[in-house]
């Protein structure tokens, strides 16, 4: 059996490919979603992964849900409306609470259609590069549904409200350069180039010290929810670990030495 998602680690960066192009990456079977979850789980426990880029296989980065299997009222998408419901809730639901949880910055590297769920799939990484060939639709509306995976809190926190409204209400595609310019990514790139300009940015954030960078996600996490108090709170709890750590000492020491620092995560 194919592995529907595939892990290839190279130094501090990890990259998972959804591998399921002849669904166009649907994400809503069970094995991916366990794939995910299971990858998430490995990099939260090895403090020698810095960063994670998510990219799909074939032409797709990922089709969201899979259409055929609403059709035929399959797996998470069959049984009464209680049993819709726990499909969700413990389906693809899971996704969005992997990924948020997930203590390393994460890179999506978008290589084509982000549709639905795809879409809010790019949407839980902490930064997104599209190739050229991607469009983003939060296109639930064209099927009868709603945003079932947590689109409705992702997507205004990153486009505004007024966008973000406009996408989920109508439907429509926005492409490459319209996502860029309402800071849905970071930037465009050919095709051939987009790979390389992930890992470029993952570079960027993994050459950083790897515990900062955990707890800094975390603050950036907590700080959509909570009071500038608690987040205060919690900002002067994780700086005592931030300056008790090794790598802490070595950046500093690297600066006033005007050299490279070395970073070992302690």
């Amino acid at each position: 059996m194919t592995a529907p998602l595939l892990i290839e680690r190279d130094g501090p960066v990890v990259t998972w490919t959804l591998n399921d192009p002849t669904s166009r990456n649907a994400v809503s079977d069970d094995a991916m979603i366990e794939a995910i979850e299971q990858a998430v789980a490995e990099v939260n426990q090895d403090e020698g992964v810095r960063v994670a880029i998510l990219t799909g296989a074939g032409p797709a980065f990922s089709s969201g849900g899979n259409i055929k299997h609403m059709r035929d009222q399959e797996g998470m998408f069959g049984g009464t409306a209680a049993q819709l419901r726990q499909g969700y809730r413990h389906g693809i639901q899971r996704i969005p609470r992997a990924l948020y949880h997930c203590e390393v910055p994460t890179v999506a590297a978008v290589n084509g259609p982000a549709i639905g769920a795809g879409c809010d799939l790019a949407m839980m990484c902490d930064l997104r590069v599209a190739s050229t060939r991607a469009v983003f639709a939060e296109s639930f509306v064209k099927v009868g549904l709603i945003p079932g995976d947590g689109g409705a809190w992702l997507l205004p926190r990153i486009v505004g409200m007024a966008r973000a409204t406009e996408m989920a209400l109508t439907g429509d595609a926005v492409d490459a350069e319209t996502a860029c310019a309402w800071g849905m990514v970071s930037s465009v790139v050919e095709p051939d180039d987009l790979l390389t300009a992930a890992r470029t940015l993952a570079d960027r954030v993994a050459a950083n010290p790897p515990q900062a960078l955990r707890m800094t996600k975390r603050l950036l996490r907590e700080g959509q929810h909570q009071s500038l108090d608690a987040l205060l709170e919690l900002s002067a709890a994780m700086q005592t670990i931030a300056h008790s750590t090794r790598d802490h000492h070595e950046a500093v020491a690297a600066m006033l030495d005007k050299r490279t620092p070395s970073f070992t995560g302690t």
